[in-house]
């Protein structure tokens, strides 16, 4: 049997589900990405490249759209060299839709079943955009971009025979038409290697070596923009450092942008609410670490006294689960959907996005009651385990999915055919 996984940047969320069904006798596995994707074991990879010069839309509220069809094209042309060259002949095709790289997986494998990473559907109104009074947006014409915005999403949906979404909320922002095709299963989380440790250590580059008992707060961002709330963790650090002589900050996270709009006059978000609070931070004590090695990333967490997360309402980060499974005293923004997963006072502590001050105050105080807080860390961890669990909870649960729809399930290792029940 062939499985065909679609990926941007594959394996993305792929990367374990795509190796468990690898590791079966008679699989094949082959993946179509973009050019970012990565060759992986026992995977037939075919990427294709961008076009220095891609066709201009014809309107421009058609920018989006036109560019998940060319994605979605080339990626057809990598699918069908699969084909032409491995004899790849898909009974599943899994694949991420939010590039546009699943347009047209239906029409060139119309036998196959199909299933699309449903990770966020786009609303005016609710969740991400328009959120933020600091970057208002502009009426009707942004709500119209908005809406072109998920044609290749809603197109791939439409087609498939299953959606799959990390999380409750997000698979609520699709069209309620929609969603009794969606599951919800998680990507999951590896919970043995981000685990409490005791006897961590953690080096900053240039600066001191930070231990369990050490006063450190952490936060996570793939790029430090305000999608995240870089802005209101910068805020809120001046009167934290003041009240907190000790304490020493990490910060985890890239000079670009991964989600919201650019930073103007050719600036950094990084550099722009760094400047605007410099004169009052005690720099010594500020460490941006960049974007670092996964080990690294875990012994960060292990010596972390306050994990900081925050977010618009928008795709829920791994990295808040990671630090719930490693015992972190999570403070957080009670935005959507990150109360999924902290309930306030019992796997962590929740305050309003905006409120820096407020950020502030819980901040200070998870510090000086660290001891005290210490069954909130357990208890974190424990949903974490429980909830998240690559191994135990969310890869099993991926994998049966996939199976129920091939009409297949694993029994004692072996892969069986279900039963047509008896009328």
């Amino acid at each position: 049997m062939d499985i065909l996984f679609i990926h941007n940047n594959f394996p993305g969320q792929f990367v374990h589900v795509s190796q468990a069904f690898a590791r079966r006798k008679g699989v094949r596995i082959f993946a179509a990405g973009g050019p970012t994707a990565k060759v992986r074991p026992h995977v037939t990879l075919a990427a294709y490249r961008l076009p220095k010069d891609p066709p201009k839309p014809g309107h421009p509220l058609a920018e989006r759209f036109t560019t998940d069809i060319i994605r979605g094209e080339l990626a057809a042309g990598a699918m069908q060299k699969l084909q032409r060259e491995a004899g790849c002949d898909p009974a599943l095709v899994v694949g991420h839709s939010g590039w546009g790289e699943t347009l047209f997986a239906k029409d060139l494998f119309p036998n196959a079943k199909h299933v699309v990473y449903s990770e966020f559907f786009y609303n005016w109104k609710g969740s991400d955009v328009g959120f933020d009074p600091e970057f208002p947006e502009a009426g009707l014409r942004s709500a119209l971009r908005v809406r072109t915005k998920n044609a290749g999403m809603l197109t791939s949906l439409v087609a498939a025979d299953l959606g799959l979404s990390p999380t409750e909320w997000q698979k609520r922002q699709h069209p309620e038409i929609l969603l009794p095709k969606i599951k919800v299963v998680h990507d999951g989380v590896d919970t043995v290697a981000a685990s409490p440790k005791f006897n961590a250590r953690f080096q900053v580059p240039g600066g001191p070596e930070l231990r369990p008992r050490d006063e450190v707060i952490t936060f996570v961002n793939r790029q430090l923009e305000p999608y995240r709330g870089y802005h209101i963790f910068m805020r809120a650090l001046p009167e934290i450092l003041r009240r907190r002589p000790n304490a020493h900050v990490l910060i985890v996270g890239g000079d670009g942008v991964s989600y919201g709009r650019k930073a103007p006059d050719g600036k950094s978000w990084k550099q722009i609410y760094l400047d605007e609070v410099k004169d009052r931070l005690d720099l010594s004590r500020v460490h941006f670490l960049g974007q670092i090695p996964k080990p690294d990333f875990i012994s960060m967490l292990q010596v972390s006294s306050c994990h900081v997360y925050l977010t618009y309402p928008f795709v829920l980060s791994w990295s808040l689960l990671e630090a719930m499974s490693a015992e972190c005293l999570i403070v957080a923004s009670g935005t959507p959907p990150v109360r999924e997963v902290i309930e306030d006072g019992v796997t962590g502590r929740l305050f309003d996005f905006f409120d820096a001050p407020a950020l502030s105050e819980l901040v200070v105080d998870t510090l000086a009651r660290r001891e005290e807080l210490a069954p909130i860390r357990r208890a974190a961890r424990e949903f974490a385990v429980v909830h998240y669990d690559l191994a135990r909870v969310c890869l099993p649960r991926q994998v049966a999915l996939l199976d129920e729809l091939l009409g297949q399930r694993m029994v004692n290792g072996v892969v069986r055919a279900i039963e047509a029940p008896v009328a």
